[in-house]
């Protein structure tokens, strides 16, 4: 500062300056040259010298007060933090009313009448379900003609409950109903009823009622009805919460039912192991229909449904991929032909074939495969755990049939693909063997028999995992739920309510002694080591097979189940 300064005293001392404007408040002066230049140089609190000097060379010199610009600058901003105060206020006040205005108007948003859409939907349209169907009939005739119940003095049940695995048709069939009968169908997702404000819920099922008396007779279709109706008082502590108010709201509506009033609800839920009591009793939902996955003929049919806007070749027989896809649901068999239409689409074809078609069928068995490795080393002994388990699958009994093998992998993991059709009469009847289900155990351990045949105890790899973990499941379903084992014909692992409810968290899972515990793990053992000792028993005498099948199969990458058994009949035929 002090150098600047005295360059500005100098500079007056030799007529280089021809103004100078002084500025008491910030202790600045703004100095204009004679070459026109202005600048701001600091000068001490209250300098009289920059006064006398300035008058001794009779420099002009004008003081500029600027308090003025100051309290106008101070107004300006003190009115714009006040009107951004206002603003925000007035945001906050508009929020709360129409955040207000939402809770008000949630019950009645969210309950949808669907007197069109209901109608598109006929029995005709539920392929595959013909017994629910059937069994839901007196539900329709009571919607269309109330007055021959009315007059035998029957009562219709007030509540339906389609309980189903999910993609089964459960909300199709219910939308069947209101079409079959011609009446109006309120939808709502159970999950609706519960916001973050306790009561909302409640109210939203009154209204929801209320209409639906309105517009009597009609269906109410509930979907996933488990969101709310689970168990009340489960959970630690207890609690009076949102979704119980909602619950004990449903209750008192369908209690509040007159008999034959037009008003049926349906329900819907994949877990009804969780529900509350309360809701499943007589007077309630006191019908429950069983929608299972379909079988070989009801999968035909759903095919058939779903094949009409697909534009598939004359070669394609849906009978045969109904065998193919034991386990689907109607929902998967109409995503398998939707994704075989995408294939075909992105190949530039006009009709679908059997290729696209066992495209899509890996896609939804597998989801997106991936390639093998490229390290001959390691592809070969991922290819010794594919053969490995294929020909043990192929030498001992099994109602499952070999499909594919495959290096190609699924995400997370790395021993490949090999793929066996379930038996459809087994999961028809949902009856296991003692014999059916040691021969899964041992067909899981195949991989590991054979690395062990092939590259020793000490060179195994964890590429078997998932098979591991299949045996020691179904080793511990032997023991503790089927009683297949030495222990004898006990059920250890009884059934629990699940573990969400809280009722098991508190207390002791295990019903039995830590002897007895120590029994069943030595007879998962015992299990496992028999399968193993099975496994390599099975394939000791045929490495020569599987070094041939393993050079076909790094080559080709892929072998059809046809090929491998010709090649197995040729070998044991030979030996």
């Amino acid at each position: 500062m002090s150098k600047s300064y005295s360059q500005l005293l100098r500079n007056i001392e030799s007529g280089e300056i021809i103004s100078i404007i002084l500025i008491p408040n910030r202790r600045e002066v703004l100095v204009k040259f004679v070459n026109g230049e202005r600048k701001l140089i600091p000068i001490f609190f209250n300098d009289q010298k920059i006064l006398r000097i300035s008058e001794q060379y009779n420099v002009p010199l004008t003081v500029r007060d600027i308090r003025s610009e100051q309290r106008l600058a101070n107004i300006i901003t003190g009115s714009g933090l006040t009107l951004l105060f206002v603003l925000s206020l007035t945001f906050l006040i508009r929020r709360s009313s129409k955040l207000l205005n939402n809770i008000q108007s949630f019950s009645t948003r969210s309950s949808q009448v669907r007197d069109e859409d209901a109608r598109k939907y006929s029995f005709d349209d539920v392929a595959g379900l013909n017994e629910e169907s059937e069994e839901l009939k007196e539900i329709v005739t009571f919607l269309r003609n109330p007055q021959l119940l009315i007059d035998l003095g029957a009562i219709t049940p007030k509540g339906v409950l389609l309980v189903g695995p999910p993609g089964t048709g459960k909300t199709l069939l219910a939308r069947a109903i209101a079409g079959e009968a011609n009446v109006p169908f309120f939808s709502i997702s159970a999950s609706e009823f519960v916001e973050m404000f306790v009561g909302v819920g409640a109210g939203r099922v009154r209204d929801l009622f209320n209409s639906a008396k309105s517009k009597s007779p009609c269906i109410v279709f509930i979907d996933e009805i488990d969101s709310i109706g689970r168990q009340r008082g489960a959970g630690i502590g207890g609690g009076n919460d949102e979704r119980e108010q909602t619950l004990n709201q449903l209750l008192t509506e369908m209690d509040g039912f007159e008999s034959n009033n037009g008003v049926i609800v349906i329900a819907a839920t994949n877990r009804p192991d969780v529900l509350d009591q309360a809701l499943t009793r007589p007077g309630r939902f006191d019908r429950r229909i069983e929608i299972s996955l379909p079988d070989r003929k009801s999968r035909y049919k759903i095919l058939s449904v779903h094949a009409r806007t697909k534009r598939l070749c004359d070669s394609v027989n849906l009978m045969d991929w109904a065998t193919k896809t034991p386990g689907f649901s109607g929902a998967d068999l109409q995503n398998l032909l939707n994704e075989a239409a995408i294939y075909t689409a992105r190949k530039n074809k006009s009709l679908i074939s059997s290729i696209e078609l066992d495209k899509a069928l890996d896609k939804a068995k597998f989801g997106i495969l991936s390639k093998p490795l490229s390290d001959l080393t390691k592809k070969r002994q991922i290819a010794y755990q594919i053969i490995g388990k294929t020909l043990v699958a192929l030498l001992i009994p099994t109602q499952d049939k070999l499909e594919k093998i495959s290096l190609f992998k699924s995400f997370g993991d790395l021993s490949g693909m090999t793929y066996f059709t379930p038996d459809e009469e087994t999961l028809d009847s949902g009856l296991l063997t003692r014999s059916y289900i040691y021969s899964k155990i041992v067909i899981s351990l195949g991989p590991r028999a054979a690395e062990i045949i092939v590259f020793g105890s000490k060179e195994v790899t964890q590429g078997s995992q998932k098979d591991l973990e299949n045996v020691y499941f179904w080793a511990n379903q032997m023991v503790t739920k089927f009683g297949f084992s030495d222990l004898g014909p006990i059920a250890y692992n009884s059934k629990k309510d699940s573990i969400f409810l809280g009722k098991d968290i508190l207390k002791n899972t295990k019903e039995y002694s830590q002897k007895t515990s120590r029994e069943i793990d030595k007879q998962i053992l015992s299990i496992a080591n028999k399968a193993i000792n099975h496994a390599i028993t099975l394939l000791s005498d045929k490495v020569s097979l599987m070094d041939n099948l393993v050079e076909e199969l790094v080559v080709n990458e892929t072998l059809e189940s046809e090929y491998v058994i010709k090649s197995l009949n040729a070998y044991l035929s030979r030996t």
